[in-house]
């Protein structure tokens, strides 16, 4: 018999633990829970299926309404979480703004990116017509945005009707050095001196390129050079710069830094290469000869030698290899602001058959703060002491009072003025077959003729014959075969040919046997189209404004400073027929394009209302 010293070791060798036995006694525990549905299983397994099928309804639903919230570029996130975040994380505004850029670039790639949804421009109460094409909205985005052609498509999807790329220059070059961009944040305002930062033209156009190719391949015409110059020459119904009906692609051409600005002549053949490089892709070719951040640029603005340049560049626009050939805009410096110097720049575009001028850019100048905004901070204080174009809201009232001036200038040709435009003698004959083939009643059999071109105002050009099924007996072709320029002739004659009279230069022997085929398999490629792509084609027939005279008023963008819907409206009724915004962007974010179109709308509608309160009545609500 054990006794009590015993028992006393043997209980600390063997510690006891009896708390199992004492949970099983307990009237709700786990284990008998677990029999329950394991032994019976019915009632469980139908309350867990319809739990299951609750919560995941609650999840794709609740994903479902963050995709849509976040993918709209009106949410409010945009601009009150996105922006002040990449700001917090990114103190340089350049790492920033890339950052920014590549997002965008691979939300696109994932079909994740933000965009304007419900195409509130469909009722077409914002529609303008620039260059005689009707785009949907007098919005467009300013050079800088998208430098290297990234994001082209991205920036269309946030509601512009024009987005203009660039600077692009002749030669790869890095710009000037880091850090070169300073945030105002208090007063919504910047300070850059990028330089002109570029990867080159040829970079530009080998993504430009690939870019139509897949939009000609996403369309069965096949993904070679072939099917690019059908596309180029609008036989896919859209322009061929943006690739989007009612909008359009300007690219921002500049000369290199190491190019001396004394030389015109060199000056000029670096213009005239970005256009011969990128202007097969653009709708509109933007000179830029108005940036401070490239020293001597701005001097190109004097009237003799920006005539000469704006020639070059005109003749070079005329022979790109195209149906149609882009518009071109000279960009002018806010600075330059005396009547002497406004008056040599409106005669040189007179003078040079430029389509348009883009007024404002970044200004040497730096303007007071303005009251209604912060204050700014000490640091803030010292970027103002950076050199760079200062761009912001402060610039504004400068910009609608260069509107009006330049508007005066530019409505009509000056009657002094008698120098011959330089459009070539055969775009105006063009333009005459182009009038001609218009007034045909519809009625009457439209000509077969190669030469009987129209343009489209969305889309460049495809030929007025008729639909398919509209066709009694023989099919007519959709579109022409294209001319070569002079590839037949010895390299050493390509050369010494001037092509400045000839619109579309024609090639002396016939087209090469695969290529002919290859254009007929495109043709049937484009007759297999839904009928209602072609005919929305069709019905967009419009002679191009750039056929027409040097007499016709020049077009006017303007930027600086515009910030909401009221503004641009400002800016438009000053006589601009397109307000764009940079600045605004960078501050408001993806959503900025479709607030301003918003406030542009409540705004007229709150004109309309004064103006016509009787007619109106409560029709028409004021915001």
């Amino acid at each position: 018999m054990k006794g009590p010293a015993t028992r006393l070791i043997l209980s600390a060798q063997r510690p006891r633990v009896f708390t199992r036995p004492s949970f099983a006694t307990t009237p709700f525990t786990t284990p008998s829970v677990r029999r329950y549905a394991s032994t019976t299983g019915t009632p469980a397994s139908g309350s867990s299926r319809v739990l299951n099928f609750f919560y995941g309804s609650t999840i794709v639903l609740g994903l479902g309404i963050i995709y849509v919230y976040v993918t709209d570029t009106r949410a409010s996130a945009h601009r009150y979480i996105v922006i002040p975040a990449l700001r917090w994380f990114y103190p340089d505004p350049e790492e920033a703004h890339e950052t920014a850029n590549q997002v965008l670039k691979s939300l696109w790639d994932f079909g994740l990116y933000p965009r304007e949804r419900g195409d509130p421009d469909q009722i077409g109460d914002l529609e303008v017509e620039v260059f005689g094409r009707t785009i949907r909205n007098p919005i467009a985005t300013s050079a800088g945005i998208d430098k290297h052609a990234d994001i082209p498509d991205p920036l269309f999807a946030v509601g512009p009707a024009i987005i203009e790329i660039g600077g692009t220059t002749p030669m790869p070059q890095s710009g000037n050095v880091k850090p070169r961009v300073f945030r105002l944040t208090s007063q919504q305002a910047m300070i850059n001196r990028y330089g002109l930062n570029s990867e080159g033209a040829d970079h530009i156009a080998m993504r430009l390129r690939n870019r139509v190719r897949k939009f000609a391949y996403r369309l069965g015409l096949g993904q070679d050079e072939v099917a690019e110059k059908a596309v180029l020459d609008g036989i896919a119904g859209v322009p061929p710069g943006s690739l989007t009906p009612g909008k359009l692609l300007a690219i921002n051409i500049a000369k290199n830094k190491i190019t001396p600005e004394d030389d015109v002549d060199a000056v000029t053949k670096d213009y005239v290469y970005c256009v011969d490089t990128v202007g097969p892709y653009a709708d509109i070719l933007v000179v830029n000869v108005s940036s401070p951040n490239t020293p001597g640029l701005r001097s190109l603005q004097q009237s003799d030698k920006l005539q000469k340049i704006l020639s070059g560049v005109v003749k070079a626009a005329h022979s790109v290899d195209r149906k149609t050939r882009p518009a071109v805009m000279v960009k002018v410096s806010p600075d330059e602001d005396s009547d002497a110097q406004i008056s040599g720049i409106c005669d040189a575009v007179w003078a040079a058959g430029v389509d348009g001028v883009i007024v404002g850019n970044t200004t040497n100048r730096r303007p007071e703060p303005l009251p209604h905004l912060k204050n700014l901070s000490s640091l803030e204080e010292q970027h103002l002491l950076e050199t760079g174009g200062f761009s912001g809201p402060h610039l504004f009232d400068r910009t609608v009072s260069l509107v009006k001036r330049y508007r005066k200038l530019l409505m009509e040709r000056p009657p002094t003025d008698e120098r011959v435009p330089q459009a070539p003698s055969a775009l105006q004959a063009e333009a005459q077959k182009i009038k001609s083939a218009l007034e045909t009643p519809s009625g009457s059999a439209p000509s077969t003729s190669p030469d009987a071109v129209t343009a489209s105002v969305d889309t460049g050009v495809i030929p007025a014959q008729p639909m398919p099924e509209q066709t009694n007996s023989e099919k007519q072709p959709l579109f022409n075969l294209p001319k070569d320029r002079f590839y037949d002739k010895p390299l050493e004659e390509q050369d010494n040919i001037d092509n400045s009279n000839a619109a579309f230069p024609e090639k002396p022997s016939a087209q090469p046997v695969d290529e002919v085929g290859r254009l007929q398999a495109i043709q049937e490629a484009i007759e297999r189209l839904p009928p209602r792509e072609q005919r929305d084609a069709f019905d967009k027939l419009e002679t191009p404004v750039h056929l027409a005279s040097n007499d016709q008023p020049k077009v006017i963008f303007a930027t600086g400073g515009i910030t909401n819907g009221k503004q641009a409206l400002e800016v438009l009724n000053a006589g601009a027929n397109v307000a764009m915004v940079y600045t605004a962007l960078v501050y408001g974010g993806v959503g900025t394009v479709s607030r301003i179109k918003d406030e542009m709308r409540a705004e007229m509608r709150r004109q309309a209302a004064e103006k016509y309160p009787n007619v109106l009545g409560d029709a028409v609500k004021t915001p």
